[in-house]
């Protein structure tokens, strides 16, 4: 069962990566629960609703999205992720690339996979 809760988690990050890099604001809806807490690396606390805002207006523009050393760890309906990325994209009209790390916590809602809550760091 471990595995292929861990084998469903990997395939959801792939849909979360490629919503991020299409601005896809349907797909992220769909990964995104609705009562989502995602502290960015500037320490600013954005919901579900702000994300998809930043991808819809245009405010976001991931071009590349480069991940590494992704690790899950199960338990039950949860699963934590912990991953490094490398991200080129635009913030506000200002380049916003960089390593970042990431802790991303999905729960099972219903039969798919949702982030409840995600946290990013600036790696130096």
């Amino acid at each position: 069962m471990e595995s292929t809760i861990t084998q469903q988690i990997f395939q959801a990050e792939q849909k979360l990566k490629t919503a991020m890099l299409c601005s896809d604001t349907a797909l992220l809806a769909e990964l995104l629960a609705d009562n989502l807490v995602f502290i960015n690396h500037q320490g600013r606390r954005l919901s579900k609703q702000d994300d998809l805002y930043l991808h819809a207006s245009g405010q976001l523009c991931i071009t590349s999205i480069v991940l590494e050393d992704l690790s899950v760890m199960t338990m039950g309906d949860m699963a934590i992720v912990h991953v490094n990325a490398d991200i080129t994209g635009e913030y506000d009209g200002q380049n916003a690339n960089g390593q970042f790390a990431f802790t991303r916590v999905w729960a099972k809602h219903r039969l798919d996979w949702q982030v409840i809550s995600a946290q990013s760091t600036l790696r130096p």
